[in-house]
């Protein structure tokens, strides 16, 4: 099922699956991301951080990030698009362009480096996951 060129189906896997990561992902270091940003449970819960609405924004925004993602795979042409293609996509993206962006909005917000380790493991492991679901269904 192609959709402008990528794989739809490879693209809702993606998604889909990296948003099941995410809950997996902070269920275990939760606790470290909110001693990192220095907040509790309730206070967030309180202030509408957690809830149907953040929850549908992150599952809608792993969806747009997988249709780039494909898009990007795209150009590496029919035959290219791999399980190791996209798993080495990932970790490219991530270190280029996610990582780089959270250690520098994490300093210039005078976070310490666990927030950084926390997010920057979950959105490795986003991409990981997207790149190996995309590269592995091709094109």
């Amino acid at each position: 099922m192609e959709f402008a060129g990528v794989n739809a189906l490879a693209v809702v896997l993606a998604g889909a699956a990296s948003y099941m990561f995410g809950g997996l992902w902070y269920s275990q270091f939760g606790d470290m991301w909110l001693t990192a940003i220095g907040r509790t449970f309730e206070e967030l819960k309180a202030e509408g951080g957690f809830g149907a609405k953040p929850m549908l924004i992150a599952l809608i925004a792993q969806m747009v990030m997988a249709l780039v993602f494909a898009g990007a795979m795209s150009y590496l042409g029919k035959g290219n698009v791999t399980l190791a293609n996209g798993l080495i996509s990932g970790a490219f993206i991530w270190f280029g362009f996610i990582l780089t962006t959270l250690v520098t909005n994490n300093q210039f917000q005078a976070q310490g480096w666990r927030l950084t380790l926390v997010d920057g493991g979950h959105w490795l492991g986003v991409l990981l996951i997207q790149g190996a679901i995309i590269g592995f269904l091709g094109m």
